[in-house]
């Protein structure tokens, strides 16, 4: 089993928590659409609004996450680098 490098995770988290942030948006952007028969409003396929803003909320916190990832590991490598035989 082959083990990324850390930058690459940190990066797939990154565009995993932008795809999670991108659809928690849609859905809460989601309009209402009107019941002719009682001229109520009803979600469009029924979306948890509370839940979307839950999502997009972990998405931001995956995200950061992530970044903390790809910032330890560019300071890894700096410290990597600047070693002296």
């Amino acid at each position: 089993m082959q083990i990324p490098p850390s930058n690459v995770s940190g990066l797939a988290g990154l565009q995993s928590a932008q795809s999670g942030l991108t659809q928690a948006t849609i859905d809460v952007a989601k309009p209402a659409s009107v019941d002719v028969k009682t001229d109520a409003a009803r979600p469009v396929e029924d979306v948890d609004k509370t839940q979307a803003l839950v999502s997009a909320i972990e998405a931001g916190q995956q995200g950061e996450a992530a970044v903390e990832v790809i910032a330890t590991s560019s300071e890894n490598l700096g410290t990597i680098i600047n070693l002296e035989v």
